[in-house]
């Protein structure tokens, strides 16, 4: 019998080596030297002159945006898949979250519906690499060049991505980085923003620290917030960075095999990539023939123990989010519809991942 997991974190003995350092020196909350360690590590893997820690991925979009001066009336445009996190942010700095539709194939933000959304108050877009899949980054730069808006990019989901042999996170004018447990690589919780600009790295890391800079109490320049990095989660995400690749290399194999297996299926589909993108495969997911029923699917594979999980809501399916959209959502709204996300945990084996291909093809020939 395979034991099958979605995406659960691929921890173990450098991991716990780390953390038990981390532990012994005494520095367990936000000051200590993984945390810079690990930012290090990260900067380099990215080549990128600048990263930043924080306690999550959704600390670093809120960040990035209140770095960027967005706020009440300004506008953001997002996609309309997406983890709610990515419009939770532009809400917190007050600003009014644009939604517009995503690309049919790619699943990805569309151009051309960004373009349409532009207003004199848009100030930023937020392109989503979802499950991995890079967007369309060379048509974004060239539309927020063109209207003078910042690109915030939510690479929460993308470390490892690349488009047009540059990482995702390092296209925009700040990138944000998820470590949440099920990422490809996790410090527990934590997250990180990538950027270009040393003097605003500087500024974030004031800003994160409750605007204190670090040599006494009480002595805060502006608002701030308590968004750093711990010593602890830092320790993880080193262990975690140094074993990066193996997990790479383990989630492209994955999809490859479920590439074999099932992309022959009728009206079954894969994300398709943009010239010069590269996914990382965070989530290897499809969509389902248009007579399926997505729900039943998940059931029935759950009680042959392979988890699966539908695609994120979109946006417009939250009532308090409904206003923010722009038109009908069409290609999100069927995109949802038929979506499925499988076993992508590096913890699976191929052999595993062989098994659901089979039962998946017995439950919806």
């Amino acid at each position: 019998m395979f034991k099958i997991l979605l995406d659960s974190p691929n921890v173990g003995e450098l991991e716990k080596k780390y953390l038990n350092d981390a532990v012994d020196s005494g520095f367990v909350s936000t000051y200590g030297p993984y945390v810079t360690d690990f930012e290090n590590r990260i900067a380099e893997l990215l080549h990128v002159p600048c990263t930043v820690g924080l306690q999550s991925g959704t600390a670093a979009l809120h960040i990035a945006l209140y770095e960027c001066g967005i706020g009440p009336g300004d506008e953001v445009i997002i996609p309309a898949i997406t983890f709610a996190a990515t419009a939770h942010a532009v809400l917190y700095v007050g600003a009014t979250p644009v939604i517009v539709d995503v690309e049919s194939d790619t699943w990805c933000i569309s151009p051309s519906a960004t373009e349409s959304a532009i207003t004199s108050q848009t100030k930023a877009v937020i392109p989503v690499h979802l499950y991995g899949n890079p967007c369309d980054m060379g048509r974004m730069t060239q539309i927020a060049q063109a209207n003078n808006f910042f690109i915030i990019e939510d690479a929460a989901e993308s470390l490892g991505s690349k488009y047009q042999g540059q990482y995702t996170g390092t296209l925009g004018d700040l990138g944000c980085l998820s470590f949440n447990g099920n990422k490809t690589i996790t410090s527990a919780s934590g997250g990180m923003i990538a950027l270009k600009d040393p003097k605003r790295a500087e500024h974030i890391r004031y800003l994160i620290n409750q605007s204190n800079p670090g040599y006494g109490f009480d002595n805060h320049g502006e608002i701030g917030y308590n968004y750093r990095l711990t010593n602890l989660s830092a320790a993880m995400g080193l262990a975690q960075v140094e074993r990066v690749h193996s997990f790479l290399n383990k989630k492209k194999d994955f999809f490859q095999i479920y590439k074999k297996h099932l992309s022959g299926m009728p009206d079954v589909f894969f994300q398709a990539e943009y010239p010069g993108a590269e996914n990382s495969y965070w989530l290897t997911a499809i969509l389902l023939p248009f007579h399926q029923d997505v729900d039943r699917v998940i059931h029935q594979l759950k009680d042959k123990n392979i988890p699966a999980r539908r695609f994120f809501n979109p946006l417009n399916t939250f009532k308090f989010m409904s206003g923010f959209c722009q038109g009908t959502l069409k290609n999100a709204n069927d995109i949802y519809a038929r979506g499925i996300c499988l076993p992508s945990s590096t913890l699976n084996e191929a052999e595993g991942i062989e098994h659901v291909c089979d039962v998946l093809k017995e439950l919806i020939t």
